[in-house]
């Protein structure tokens, strides 16, 4: 599944009724250019078939930023529908999987 690129516009609609990770990222922020290509491979995993895989600018979009209460950058939150079940600020592949298993169990 393709990585889908939000913004505050059409964020919310895209979390309802919907299991999915969000990684919230910065133009400036190396470590989460660098994480990019991790989280696209991780779209295309099927284990994680079923969940939406979203990219938000947290700069420019502080009412998604808001829902998650992201404190710092990459950050991650996982959503089923709107509800936020967790959420963390990491570079690291496995702590994002970590999360993923968190909506497969939901």
């Amino acid at each position: 599944m393709a990585v889908k690129v939000l913004d505050d516009s059409n964020f919310k609609e895209a979390l309802v009724e919907n299991k999915t990770i969000v990684k919230y990222f910065a133009g400036w922020c190396g470590n989460c250019r660098l994480f990019t290509p991790k989280f696209k491979r991780l779209s295309e995993d099927e284990r994680f078939t079923g969940i939406n895989f979203v990219d938000v600018d947290a700069e420019k979009n502080p009412e998604a930023r808001k829902l998650a209460n992201v404190t710092n950058l990459p950050f991650f939150a996982v959503f089923d529908g709107d509800k936020l079940i967790d959420a963390k600020a990491t570079s690291k592949e496995d702590a994002v999987v970590e999360l993923l298993g968190k909506l497969n169990n939901n």
